[in-house]
């Protein structure tokens, strides 16, 4: 369990346990949390414990055997799951194309000497649904809206492990694990024992709980109360209309799937309402309200796009995977005077002489969140005040991942990218700096946006802890 951190709702999980009832064999679930894994930190640490905590106490009692790992020093968790594969029939894991975990599911296929199944539970499209990568949002949810409803009967069961009996696992194959290796306490769990970790001390826990109970109880409060007002009141920052759920999806302590189905109860929605248009249209074409299909080209159009770039190229997250247009512009005005340079420890500290912009680097350093609009300005405003786009790249990878609980994530570079534009098209005029890439300016923003409260509570004089 490496990538859909949940019990429910999960196609990996599922297979699992589809093949231990057919094979007549124990399931051991193996979640494990690295140490040596880049921006390792306290924050990020807590929320995956978290969800670990609450796995322990929800498979207690279930005919699994659940086994939580905490790496307590770097690579002292080697040999953990070829230990547990030497008596399995199958190892099953989770399809999930960022960060670390293809380079060590890719590694541990080859470490171990049974078959290595890797599902994809990541979104309402398969992520290998798609034969090409997709240069605009507009052309993919082209795309969706001609393949996606051959899917959307494929759902993954609320709770896979219902009704099911299986035989326990061998006490002296989990005896000598925890031996060699260590069972998880619920003290670590708790996260009782961080302070203790090779970690970033000083990135801070934030005041959320991770797991997937924290995710669903979240998700279905957004539905039931918020979801009405997202449409026309998301972007404004003081009216906290936004889901908030992105650091759960991040983690895989919720799925799209559970989310859409609650959104189809809600709405007495079923596909004969899909619109036979089939352009592109952001709104019209699920036939539900105006804030929900709002919602859903983010869950699903937005969200996807991303899982669509990350499972085809290896380069996701690499300046050249850049449009060529957009390397075209960004490196013809490469040489024009920026009034204002700003290097890494002055963005990361908010030490720009932007009120706004500070504000949005503080929510994001002190709360791991930063408000949805202000995440695109945050990303433009570095570009115009770097050297040139390349180490604007870097600002951008290097804070969001360090202090982003949702970072790390398909999604979270496509929204990096789309500062440099990819998934855009060339705007006009040309400007300095910015070429024909996308242009937004702070003033813009506070004309527009309805942000006193945010400034009160992020901004210099009222930030949480400075």
């Amino acid at each position: 369990m490496v990538g859909f951190r949940r019990p429910r709702w999960n196609f990996a999980l599922q297979h699992a346990v589809a093949h231990a009832e057919a094979l007549g064999k124990p399931l051991i679930i193996l979640e494990a949390l690295r140490t040596g894994y880049r921006w390792a930190s306290d924050r990020l640490h807590q929320f995956v414990l978290d969800g670990m905590r609450a796995h322990d106490a929800h498979f207690d009692g279930l005919p699994v055997t659940y086994f939580p790992y905490v790496e307590p020093e770097s690579g002292h968790g080697r040999g953990l799951l070829k230990a547990l594969a030497a008596s399995a029939c199958v190892v099953v894991t989770d399809d999930y194309p960022t960060f670390f975990i293809p380079r060590m599911q890719r590694a541990a296929a080859k470490a171990i000497e049974v078959r290595f199944e890797a599902v994809d539970s990541n979104g309402l499209l398969p992520i290998h649904a798609a034969d090409r990568v997709f240069s605009r949002a507009f052309d993919f949810r082209r795309f969706l809206q001609r393949q996606l409803l051959d899917h959307l009967n494929d759902t993954p069961l609320p709770n896979p492990l219902e009704g099911v009996t299986l035989p326990t696992a061998p006490d002296a194959l989990i005896a000598d694990a925890e031996k060699r290796w260590g069972r998880a306490s619920i003290g670590a769990l708790r996260g009782d024992t961080i302070a203790e970790l090779a970690i970033d001390h000083g990135v801070g826990r934030i005041d959320a709980t991770g797991g997937f109970q924290e995710a669903e109880q979240r998700a279905l409060r957004f539905l039931g109360q918020t979801i009405d007002r997202y449409g026309e009141e998301r972007s404004h920052p003081d009216a906290k209309a936004a889901s908030g759920l992105s650091p759960w999806l991040h983690f895989g302590h919720v799925s799209a799937h559970q989310i859409f189905h609650e959104i189809v109860q809600n709405e007495g929605w079923d596909p004969s309402r899909v619109s036979d248009k089939r352009g592109g249209q952001r709104e019209g074409w699920w036939g539900m309200s105006s804030s929900v299909e709002s919602f859903l080209d983010e869950l699903v159009t937005w969200r996807e796009v991303g899982f669509n770039m990350a499972a085809q190229r290896d380069d996701y997250d690499q300046y050249e995977s850049l449009p060529e247009w957009a390397r075209k512009t960004l490196e013809e005005h490469e040489s024009d005077p920026r009034p204002h340079q700003y290097d890494l420890a002055a963005f990361e500290a908010s030490e720009t002489h932007d009120p706004i912009w500070n504000a949005a680097q503080t929510e994001l350093r002190e709360t791991g969140r930063m408000q949805n609009y202000l995440r695109m300005l945050w990303g433009k405003k570095i570009l115009e005040w770097s050297p040139n786009a390349r180490y604007a790249l870097d600002v951008m990878v290097e804070l969001n991942n360090k202090y982003a609980v949702d970072g790390r994530d398909p999604n979270s570079y496509s929204g990096i990218f789309w500062v440099l534009g990819r998934y855009d098209r060339a705007w006009g005029p040309e400007r300095p700096i910015f070429g024909k890439i996308r242009y937004m300016s702070s003033d813009n923003t506070k004309r527009k946006l309805r942000m006193a409260d945010y400034l009160a509570t992020f901004g210099t004089q009222g930030a949480l802890f400075g």
